[in-house]
Formats: C-alpha cells, sequence, structure tokens
C-alpha cells in the first residue's frame, strides 16, 4: 500500500464526510440563524444538532415551548366534521 493510500485511509476513517440532500428552507434558516448567533460554520452547527439528536453530547435539551408550530393550523372543513362527530352525545348510550 502506497503512503498516499495510507494517509487517504486514515483521514477517511478519522474524519467522515456526508452530503445529506432535501435539506428544508426551515432546517436551512434554524441552522443558518444558529451558525450566524453562535459566530461558528454552518457545518459546527449542523454536527452538533445531528450529535444532540443522536443523544451523544450527554446533555439532552427540552423543547419548551411550540414556537415552531404556533400560527400553522389552516382551517379544515372535514376535519371540524370528523370532530363534531366524535362530540355528539348518542343519547340513547346515556340512559
Amino acid at each position: 500500500m502506497s503512503v498516499l493510500a495510507f494517509c487517504a485511509c486514515i483521514a477517511y476513517n478519522s474524519c467522515m464526510q456526508y452530503t445529506i440532500r432535501k435539506v428544508s428552507s426551515a432546517l436551512d434558516t434554524v441552522l443558518r440563524r444558529w451558525a450566524r448567533e453562535q459566530g461558528k460554520s454552518l457545518n459546527e452547527v449542523a454536527i452538533e444538532a445531528l450529535a444532540r439528536s443522536a443523544g451523544l453530547t450527554g446533555r439532552t435539551v427540552r423543547q419548551r415551548d411550540l414556537h415552531d408550530i404556533a400560527g400553522t393550523w389552516r382551517e379544515d372543513r372535514a376535519f371540524d366534521r370528523a370532530r363534531a362527530a366524535h362530540e355528539a352525545i348518542e343519547a340513547e348510550l346515556w340512559r
């Protein structure tokens, strides 16, 4: 094995390189904001987020609010009808 091949093998195994596709614009926006706020590279915050998610950081982060979904409700007549059907009281069952 040549020295170059040996060095390439060590580099490959010590620092894996990933290509992640189909990153949503919402996730991209959040990761870039975190990078900017923390003065880190996008790569650094993405790796930190992956490590946190995988439970590799030793600390857990509890989500304490619903800011990521607040204001996203959309009216849906079919859902309203289904919900109303579940809320109806069947008088014969309550005698």
